[in-house]
């Protein structure tokens, strides 16, 4: 069982691109039929210097991560560890990243998402404009196209 301390969420090092990937190549959610879409795929220090990325801590601990291109804004990566599902660790994530895209000016955030992970989307208040096709031979199956319609903020 994991006993999770006061989560922190604080801002990607360099550094953090190989425990990142080996992190987002471990989660179960990519096994099986969905497997090729990481294939060979790993985060570098250039990434996430580019795309914000944020990470959830338990103390020293990464439970999870979530990366922002900035320009067109989408949620590209949001990756939770398989011991931490279910703890408002994915949650926490967007929820950080979209307040962060509200303070940048940014108006939506859109999101292709992982289809077992379109749910959870909706339920965290994105609602569905498309789907995007297959792209074969790696991504052989539709995925929800979601945005997140951000609030204004008021200067001032």
């Amino acid at each position: 069982m994991l006993i999770v301390t006061p989560i922190s969420i604080v801002a990607a090092e360099p550094d953090h691109a190989e425990p990142l990937t080996a992190l987002m190549h471990a989660s179960s959610a990519y096994r099986g039929g969905y497997a090729a879409i990481l294939e060979g795929y790993q985060l570098t220090p250039e990434y996430l210097a580019r795309n914000p990325t944020h990470l959830a801590l338990s103390g020293q601990e990464i439970l999870g991560f979530s990366s922002l291109i900035p320009e067109p804004p989408e949620l590209d990566l949001l990756f939770v560890t398989d011991s931490a599902q279910g703890l408002g660790i994915g949650a926490r994530l967007v929820t950080h990243l979209l307040d962060r895209a509200a303070q940048r000016g940014m108006t939506a955030v859109r999101v292709v998402s992982h289809p077992p992970a379109a749910a959870f989307y909706r339920r965290m208040g994105a609602r569905q404009i498309g789907t995007v096709p297959p792209r074969p031979p790696r991504i052989d199956w539709p995925r929800p196209e979601l945005v997140f319609d951000l609030p204004a903020l008021s200067a001032g």
